[in-house]
């Protein structure tokens, strides 16, 4: 999003506050400046300078209409939904860096496996910006929700890692461009 938004919350809602990941709630009427609308989620700033995530399920509360996720792939074979977990990863965002989780560098692996059901076991193995990065628990959960809501898939593990560590190095040169570093 490149010009940023004032808007008054049409309705009570509930918000992350970034970085430390606290959960609170904002006030109808409350007026905020959406800072970042990448992915489903929204990163606004309150009127008195925090940083705070809103769910994309709240979008209305914003006056804005939810963005709902399409599967790119509809079959459920193991290297359909490999290929659809990649893409929806694709679509979390650090609450504080306009760039995705797999342009990042955050995400080391995503292993399929079918099971016994017929269906799809996904482990993801990501990491983070940093080790006491309070968002942590908000962005493994979002990784978790998206995929579980994928066809095929049965199970979902998201397995935080700090090892190796996380570097810009690891970020794709993409990124690298949309940020300024390269």
């Amino acid at each position: 999003m490149a010009d940023r938004e004032v808007v008054f919350l049409t309705r009570d809602v509930n918000i992350v506050t970034i970085p430390d990941g606290n959960h609170g709630t904002l006030q109808k009427g409350q007026e905020v400046t959406i800072h970042q609308s990448l992915g489903s989620n929204y990163t606004v700033v309150t009127d008195y300078g925090h940083m705070v995530r809103i769910a994309g399920s709240d979008a209305d509360a914003l006056g804005k209409e939810p963005q709902h996720l399409q599967t790119l792939v509809s079959e459920t074979d193991r290297q359909a939904v490999e290929q659809n977990c990649w893409e929806v990863m694709k679509t979390v965002y650090d609450p504080e860096i306009p760039v995705n989780i797999v342009d990042l560098g955050l995400v080391y692996g995503c292993e399929v496996t079918g099971n016994a059901a017929g269906g799809n076991d996904v482990h993801i193995r990501m990491t983070l910006t940093a080790p006491g990065c309070g968002m942590g628990p908000v962005i493994q959960s979002d990784v978790e929700k998206s995929i579980r809501a994928l066809p095929g898939v049965s199970s979902v593990q998201v397995e935080v890692v700090l090892d190796p560590p996380w570097s810009r190095d690891m970020m794709s040169e993409v990124a690298q461009v949309q940020l300024g570093l390269f």
